[in-house]
């Protein structure tokens, strides 16, 4: 694979992911849905509605900045990973429900040049969706009257980005299963299943340690996880990307 091959292929994605329905529409669902989303608990939570104040829980008494990162925070954690998952599978499941799979076998580059390519795509574009979801939090919290923020409340606001980072890592597996079962759904699926994951090892009191579930639990509690729990977070794309380009180098047309 050489460097001009994985430059025309990172070219060439980052067309088709501008040009991507999916993509815009993931993005605006992230960024200004959940911007919207905790802008309406917050004033749902002031006017006293008892429904929303027993869904935030603790963070109906918080006031100010470290309350409207906080509900940002859990909305995040729980919609995050599904949104990246729903892209990825975009991405690699597309060429195999849309027939252009076929296609790519004619190109001077290499597929695993075109799978890496993917998921640098994928991996800008999620920095891009965590600067923009910051960015519209600190419109939301200025519109609220909060003003300006001290330390705490900027490290708070800090952890808003790192958590949307992590929560795309965490969803690469995704890549690799959509490329094994060449389509959107079983990406989709496997999204669904790391959920499923996370949820039951928070509820056993395993979560730290498990790559799945520390983002959220360290950007909600930062003190409940060590920095060693967070480091193990790199080592799901670095797998599973490393098995997506595999498995697309050895693509077969008949299987």
């Amino acid at each position: 694979m050489t460097g001009t091959g994985l430059r025309i292929a990172v070219a060439v994605e980052a067309r088709k992911a501008v040009a991507s329905r999916v993509m815009a529409s993931t993005t605006a669902l992230l960024v200004l849905g959940v911007g919207v989303l905790a802008l309406g608990m917050l004033l749902a939570a002031a006017s006293g509605d008892e429904q929303v104040l027993a869904k935030l829980g603790p963070l109906a008494g918080v006031p100010g900045w470290a309350g409207l990162v906080g509900v940002v925070l859990q909305i995040t954690a729980a919609a995050g990973v599904l949104a990246f998952g729903v892209a990825l599978s975009w991405m690699f499941g597309r060429e195999f429900a849309d027939g252009t799979v076929s296609a790519l076998f004619g190109l001077p580059v290499s597929r695993a040049a075109i799978a890496i390519g993917k998921l640098t795509v994928y991996l800008a574009w999620s920095v891009t969706v965590a600067v923009a979801l910051t960015a519209v939090v600190a419109i939301v919290g200025v519109a609220m009257g909060y003003g300006t923020t001290d330390a705490a409340g900027v490290w708070a606001l800090a952890r808003i980005p790192v958590l949307v980072v992590l929560s795309a890592l965490i969803a690469v597996p995704a890549a690799w299963v959509a490329t094994v079962g060449r389509g959107l759904l079983p990406g989709i699926a496997a999204t669904v299943g790391i959920i499923v994951v996370a949820q039951v090892s928070a509820l056993a009191d395993v979560g730290v340690w498990v790559p799945f579930v520390a983002p959220a639990l360290w950007a909600i509690a930062p003190g409940s996880v060590p920095v060693a729990a967070l480091l193990t977070v790199p080592s799901v794309p670095l797998a599973f990307g490393a098995l997506c380009a595999l498995a697309w180098s050895r693509l077969q047309l008949d299987r």
